[in-house]
């Protein structure tokens, strides 16, 4: 027998997925082993092939789905559910950061490279930031431009609107 090369090895993972309804249209829910790995609006930039979705299974999505029902009610102001990442260290950094600007609030994508510690990296921020794969729950409709403007989004310009009035509403002041 042969010693193993890299190219026999894989990575064994189990992807499965959902699709919920929201106020901003179907969300569909990935899983990579248990854990939340997606969340794609229909008609999204940047959206993997379906295939990598794996297979049809709601099961491990209560606890996304019952939040998102909250925060879409406006009973929820953060998310508190395991999160598998995949990306570059950089686009981590930028993900998680995403994640420290405040319900209600909007950062440009400056101040989001100062926060990461790159100030001179806005434009790779905007990239990375336009690459998150969990969408609201991982907030990066937060991110406008240095002029305050709406910028381009995933899921598409109107439904970033909708995001940040559904959370200035719920904190009774406008947000521009």
């Amino acid at each position: 027998m042969s010693p193993q090369t890299a190219t026999d090895l894989t990575i064994a993972t189990d992807r499965v997925h959902t699709t919920i309804e929201s106020p901003i249209g179907p969300l569909r829910l990935v899983a990579t082993d248990g854990v939340l790995s997606g969340l794609y609006m229909d008609a999204q930039r940047h959206l993997p092939d379906e295939a990598s979705f794996g297979r049809p299974d709601p099961a491990p999505f209560a606890d996304a789905a019952l939040q998102l029902t909250e925060y879409f009610a406006g009973e929820r102001t953060w998310f508190d559910l395991p999160l598998h990442l995949d990306g570059t260290d950089f686009q981590r950094r930028v993900w998680g950061a995403l994640c420290d600007i405040p319900y209600g609030q909007t950062w440009s994508y400056g101040q989001l490279a100062e926060h990461i510690g790159s100030p001179g990296a806005s434009r790779a921020v905007g990239l990375a930031n336009g690459r998150n794969p969990i969408s609201v729950i991982v907030p990066c409709h937060r991110v406008v431009g240095a002029d305050g403007k709406l910028t381009g989004y995933g899921g598409g310009v109107e439904r970033k609107q909708l995001l940040l009035d559904l959370e200035r509403d719920r904190r009774g002041d406008r947000l521009f």
